[in-house]
């Protein structure tokens, strides 16, 4: 066989085995499929590197720990030769924005109403990359968002979309709200072009962060963003930032929401995943009162258990204080005594926001003197 029919075979093998892997992708409701190469993304490493040096990671220890294999898909695993980006549309039926004008419900990010994307986005790449290396006969791996990969840088050089202001991926076709996941494999396939950037002069997203934790567009400051706050972030949080949260309990959708593309997003969405009803707009009230059998019973299989009960309950103690809500008050009160010094020192601060100076002082006189824990002490210190 000569030179140009190997080179023939080659070509139409990569034909054979891309057009197979969009087939099966688009069989198991994922919306795009486009791939890219392992060194398809130089710049990340760099910009990787200025984001940990100034400390815009938080406690996210995890990212510096795995800077090296996070900055090159070829160090986390050698021999890939090909990379395939997954997207599946997950835009909500309406603005998630409009829970704020609802001081007394609570706000959980549209992503966590479902059932966990990891476990929904996994089960169905793993169908994939079945199928698909019985019939490369290649090898393949499968990451979604825990393992160290830069998925939306790779997802807009494989041309899903681009970065947007937000540093969020943004499709023409389904705005911002794409769950993302990868295959990578040692077969050699079709690449498609990257996507370029659509955002001109529009700030939407940045405008509408309520805790500005954008430094410039295009970066992002974890320590201020209230999704990292509320999910990745151990202990007290700033009581600066607080007032800021209104009633996100779990996430915040603000950048996300206020992208324009998402029109485009509202008519091409197949609903693939169902929100729960009990999520979408829950009564503050009901998750103060939650133990922990109780947290995990009523958030199985729901991204929200990752964090646990005490995480969260502080979370909502938070949107508790910022109802101006009285009523909410002796469920607050309750949880003065608490077993998680979070969420006692979380409940002296809504307290301080709902009750009357005299009766906030009568709680002080009756548990500072018996409280152990320093940061809870603080609490009541700050606010006598």
């Amino acid at each position: 066989m000569d030179e140009p029919q190997i080179d023939n075979k080659i070509r139409k093998r990569r034909a054979d085995l891309t057009r197979f892997l969009r087939q099966e992708a688009e069989a198991q409701g994922f919306d795009l499929c486009r791939i890219t190469l392992p060194d398809a993304i130089p710049e990340a490493p760099a910009r990787l590197e200025s984001f940990l040096e100034a400390g815009r990671h938080g406690t996210m220890a995890w990212m510096e720990e795995t800077k090296e294999r996070r900055g090159d898909p070829r160090a986390l695993w050698s021999e890939v030769r090909s990379i395939v980006m997954f997207g599946m549309n997950y835009g909500p039926d309406e603005d998630p924005r409009r829970l704020q004008a609802q001081p007394e419900k609570a706000a959980i990010s549209v992503y966590a109403r479902n059932r966990d994307y990891h476990d929904v986005i996994k089960g169905r790449l793993k169908e994939v990359a079945t199928r698909f290396a019985a019939r490369a006969g290649e090898d393949v791996k499968v990451f979604v968002d825990t393992a160290p990969v830069m998925e939306k840088p790779l997802a807009a050089s494989a041309g899903l979309g681009w970065q947007g202001k937000h540093t969020n991926l943004v499709s023409r076709d389904f705005g911002s709200w794409l769950f993302l996941g990868s295959l990578f494999t040692t077969a050699e396939l079709e690449v498609d072009e990257a996507e370029r950037d659509h955002c001109g002069s529009c700030r939407a997203c940045l405008d509408a962060c309520p805790t500005d934790a954008f430094p410039a567009p295009y970066q992002i400051d974890a320590r201020r963003c209230i999704s990292y706050l509320t999910i990745e972030h151990k202990g007290p949080i700033d009581r600066a930032i607080r007032p800021a949260f209104g009633n996100r309990i779990y996430g915040c959708d603000d950048c996300l929401a206020a992208c324009p593309w998402n029109k485009f997003a509202a008519a091409a969405r197949e609903m693939k995943l169902v929100a729960r009803e009990d999520l979408k707009a829950p009564e503050i009230a009901l998750f103060l009162t939650l133990d922990d059998p109780t947290f995990r019973t009523y958030f199985s299989g729901s991204p929200v258990k990752r964090i646990g009960r005490d995480r969260f309950v502080r979370n909502v103690l938070i949107a508790a204080g910022n109802s101006g809500l009285p009523d909410l008050a002796p469920a607050c009160a309750a949880l003065l005594t608490d077993v998680s010094a979070d969420v006692r020192g979380m409940a002296i601060w809504a307290l301080s926001r709902l009750l009357a100076g005299e009766d906030f002082m009568r709680l002080r006189a009756e548990h500072l003197a018996t409280e152990t824990d320093e940061h809870v002490r603080q609490e009541w210190m700050t606010e006598s």
